[in-house]
């Protein structure tokens, strides 16, 4: 019996047929036949021989993924692509960098799709490690900031030192051990300031370190980075522009050793100091501790040659001056009684001669005296005979002859009526004479 739904069935292949069709159509596709393509790695995976990964492709201004596709390289082809790949970067394939890869497409029909990557082109990894490098030197010189910590002036003896570096690493007990046992017996003094060292938390930990010393920067004499061990590719955290710059414009010098002597970062290029491991910085310490230490032997030696030449010199000099005092306090003893004896002989003439000029000039100075006496005498005498006029006319006697007369009361001239009261007695002075009078009224 047919079924009800034969009619509205539709045609349908199998799945092994359908795979076959894709076989056919990806497996035969020149294009999709060693293709060489640029991307990002993500989800890098080592299991056993092979390496599984996603390719994915961003978008350069927002950072969202725009493409994704899982590849696999095969362990025959594996091992010496990421030889090859070390060899040129100086690091391994891991996940976030970019790669330039040569891809097959495949697909098996009980396998289904497999993107293969069959070589790898390290010299254009290396160009784009390269190339960010050089965009963040660029824009840190644009910025003016790329030679600030290079170019401050060191302690001469950088004694006190900010370490960061990852707690319990290798390579900060390299350092310290270096530091602590100095053959010159150089006292150093030491602050730890932990970060990470390796990862996504590397920049912002080193960052928050470089804040903490900053706050007590007055503390220090330098900085030092340190990373001992660890993978090449870990490096990659340090090419960063925010720790860059951080670095850069941080007031006190900063060391840096993070890497070996092949491995280089932004950082070698704008922190003052740059040396391969931790244990090279604190050679680096301990040699400007050196250096100075001799330096001031040397220039105690200087001193002490220019003490012993000075007093050899000053012995010659003592010796020259015993033997020839003598002889020059004979020279001046003779000279002086020589002058005693010419001055005994001057001084008779020259006593008489000064006395005859300073009679003259007494005698002058008599006269000049009479003379001057006369005529103050003569001007004063003028002075008072004028003075004599000027009292005689203002005299009361003068006014009473020309009919005034003058009141008084009490014993004093009367100048003002209202000073007085009806019944006052009063003297009145005339030209002949004075009257008594009383008064009635005044006005």
């Amino acid at each position: 019996m047919p079924s009800l739904f034969d009619d509205a069935m539709p045609q349908a292949i199998t799945l092994s047929q359908f795979n076959a069709r894709m076989s056919k159509i990806i497996n035969g596709n020149p294009q999709l036949q060693g293709q060489w393509v640029q991307a990002e790695t993500s989800d890098v995976q080592v299991r056993g021989r092979h390496c599984y990964l996603e390719l994915i492709e961003k978008n350069p201004s927002t950072g969202a993924t725009v493409a994704k596709l899982p590849a696999v390289i095969w362990g025959t082809n594996f091992a010496p692509l990421s030889a090859r790949f070390y060899q040129v970067t100086g690091q391994q394939l891991t996940a976030g960098i970019k790669v330039m890869v040569k891809i097959t497409a495949t697909f098996h029909e009980q396998y289904g799709f497999k993107a293969v990557i069959n070589d790898i082109n390290p010299e254009f990894t290396l160009g784009d490690m390269v190339r960010i490098r050089r965009e963040i030197l660029d824009r840190l010189t644009r910025e003016g900031v790329l030679e600030m910590n290079r170019s401050l002036e060191w302690t001469l003896v950088p004694q006190r030192v900010a370490i960061i570096s990852a707690p319990g690493a290798a390579g900060y007990g390299d350092f310290t051990n270096q530091l602590e046992n100095n053959a010159y017996g150089l006292q150093f003094y030491t602050g730890f300031f932990a970060a990470t060292m390796q990862g996504n938390n590397t920049v912002p930990s080193v960052l928050a370190a470089l804040d903490r010393i900053n706050a007590n920067a007055d503390l220090f004499d330098c900085v030092v980075i340190i990373r001992g061990g660890g993978s090449t590719s870990d490096l990659n955290w340090f090419d960063n522009y925010d720790l860059a710059a951080a670095v850069a414009q941080f007031p006190i010098p900063v060391i840096v050793g993070i890497g070996h002597e092949r491995d280089v970062t932004v950082l070698d290029y704008v922190a003052a100091m740059r040396v391969k491991t931790p244990t090279a910085a604190a050679q680096w310490l301990i040699e400007r501790g050196s250096n100075a230490l001799a330096r001031l032997n040397e220039l105690r030696n200087d001193v002490v040659a220019a003490a012993s030449d000075q007093l050899a010199h000053s012995r010659e000099q003592l010796a020259y001056y015993s033997s020839f005092i003598p002889m020059a306090a004979q020279r001046i003893v003779e000279a002086a009684a020589a002058r005693v004896a010419t001055y005994t002989r001057l001084i008779p003439t020259s006593a008489g001669a000064l006395i005859v000029k300073h009679r003259n000039a007494l005698q002058h100075t008599v006269e000049l005296i009479g003379s001057a006496t006369q005529h103050a005498m003569h001007t004063q005498r003028l002075r008072l005979d004028a003075l004599n006029d000027k009292v005689a006319l203002l005299s009361p006697r003068n006014i009473l002859n020309r009919g005034y007369a003058l009141a008084m009361h009490n014993g004093h001239y009367v100048t003002d009526a209202s000073t007085l009261q009806p019944g006052n007695v009063i003297t009145v002075h005339l030209k002949q004479g004075a009257a008594i009078a009383t008064v009635n009224t005044t006005k």
